[in-house]
């Protein structure tokens, strides 16, 4: 089992984005069960508060629901739990690395590396826009699903 976990600094926008994403893709694919799949923050801003409505809505617009999900932190085991920790942007892994005190294993990586055009995926916090953050958290969890071998 693939066990992932995606990050950002609150997670109640673009990493439950992913997750929800992410899980969906797996499903459609028929490979649910070789998959974990969650999401965290960086930051204790947000802990216990569900997904940011406009990122809710933007799931729901493509059919995907979010019910129950609760932001939460990013603990340190969570490097042992977990095979892979995809981080929205830079911040997200300088933080990563600091709480883990590196990355010993390879396991920290930006979610957008899974796509053609590497970089970060825009904060719809400050944009507003949360289509654009779909457009990029799709494009990277397809990325990610491809660079997965089929058990």
């Amino acid at each position: 089992m693939v066990k992932i976990l995606f990050v950002c600094h609150g997670n109640i926008c673009r990493s439950p984005m992913a997750e929800f994403i992410m899980k969906d893709l797996v499903a459609q694919a028929g490979r649910s069960g070789a998959f974990s799949i969650a999401s965290a923050a960086t930051s204790a801003e947000e802990l216990g508060n569900p997904v940011y409505p406009p990122a809710r809505r933007k799931l729901a617009e493509h059919g995907i629901r979010c019910d129950g999900k609760t932001a939460r932190q990013v603990r340190r085991r969570d490097y042992e739990d977990y095979d892979l920790l995809i981080g929205m942007d830079d911040a997200n892994l300088r933080n990563l690395r600091r709480l883990f005190g590196g990355d010993p294993e390879g396991k920290l990586r930006l979610l957008m590396d899974y796509t053609d055009r590497p970089g970060q995926v825009a904060d719809p916090w400050y944009t507003g826009d949360f289509d654009a953050t779909w457009r990029d958290v799709l494009e990277g969890c397809q990325g990610l699903l491809r660079s997965l071998p089929d058990d």
